[in-house]
């Protein structure tokens, strides 16, 4: 009898053990992959969502739809960028490991199993391609289901571009552009907003890339700063950004849906990614976490807060 009470004392102990370690490692991957940048992509997820939500025909209109249709879209959204950016940390530990910046990240640092970041990435397919399912089950939409593992492996394969090609930052823009895309068949000013996102991601990545730029060229990696310098990489992004903007211009011309309120959010664009440029001129190295990350979390959120509420109203 006591030697069945110690067994299942240690049953339960190492219970109680593994499950506090699978809670530290999904503490830590989610802190390595920094939710707060899914700030890029959400809000033109949600764009997307408010231009289908706005052809839908009036008997369709629910309030109950709406909150099922924006949840799904809320979770297909994450569930994306979490299986992408475990990824790209499962996939680049040996790099990240080598490299000062970055040697602390959770897999390279080894804080946390490959193991774990196996079941992670099970985890967040399963709520991704779940969640695509449920607009077919809901609200009879199959696409999103049968588009589901197309779109897991086209975000998913950025994580290797940098070993092939300087074109890498244009492949990430091309990732997050996937999320107005969803509502492009219905909405064709929706294309140009796809445009400015793909080229206002990589105006944006090849910035955070020049952190990198020394190491990346040692370690023969390919980018736009380890192939251009960093004279060249600012040229290049300043550049993107025009094009951007362009789209932006392009868009509201030929979507009946924005108004008065997209054409003052693209204003606003313009004059953050001006102010963008000038903090790294200025700062340079030390001007990218904002340029980065502060500036760009206002463009998306500033320009798709406009757009929603023009196609909304």
């Amino acid at each position: 009898m006591a030697d069945c009470r110690a067994t299942h004392h240690r049953y339960a102990e190492g219970r109680t053990v593994n499950a506090a370690s699978w809670t530290r490692s999904a503490a830590l991957i989610t802190r390595d992959i920094k939710l707060a940048h899914t700030v890029f992509a959400m809000p033109f997820a949600l764009l997307g969502a408010a231009i289908g939500w706005s052809l839908t025909p009036d008997a369709l209109r629910t309030p109950a739809r709406a909150a099922g249709q924006f949840t799904l879209v809320v979770a297909c959204t994450v569930a994306a960028r979490t299986w992408a950016m475990v990824v790209n940390r499962m996939a680049d530990r040996t790099i990240d490991a080598a490299n000062p910046r970055t040697r602390k990240r959770a897999f390279a640092s080894g804080d946390v199993a490959t193991r774990s970041g196996l079941v992670a990435l099970a985890v967040s397919a399963a709520v991704f391609m779940v969640s695509c399912a449920m607009f077919g089950v809901l609200f009879g939409n199959w696409w999103p289901a049968a588009l589901g593992a197309p779109v897991l492996g086209w975000v998913g394969l950025y994580s290797f571009t940098k070993r092939w090609t300087w074109l890498c930052h244009m492949y990430l823009g091309s990732a997050l552009a996937v999320s107005p895309l969803a509502a492009a068949l219905a909405a064709p000013g929706l294309w140009w907003i796809a445009a400015m996102v793909l080229c206002w991601v990589a105006g944006f990545d090849v910035i955070y890339s020049l952190q990198d730029l020394d190491f990346d060229r040692g370690a023969g990696l390919r980018s736009v700063p380890a192939r251009f310098g960093w004279r060249g990489a600012v040229a290049l992004s300043r550049g993107l950004h025009l094009l951007s903007l362009a789209a932006l211009v392009v868009a509201l011309v030929m979507e009946p849906l924005f108004g008065v309120l997209t054409a003052a959010g693209v204003v606003v664009v313009a004059v953050v990614l001006v102010a963008e440029h000038l903090v790294l001129a200025r700062r340079g190295k030390e001007g990218i976490p904002m340029a980065f990350f502060t500036l760009n979390g206002v463009v998306s959120l500033v320009l798709c807060t406009a757009c929603a509420i023009d196609v909304l109203t």
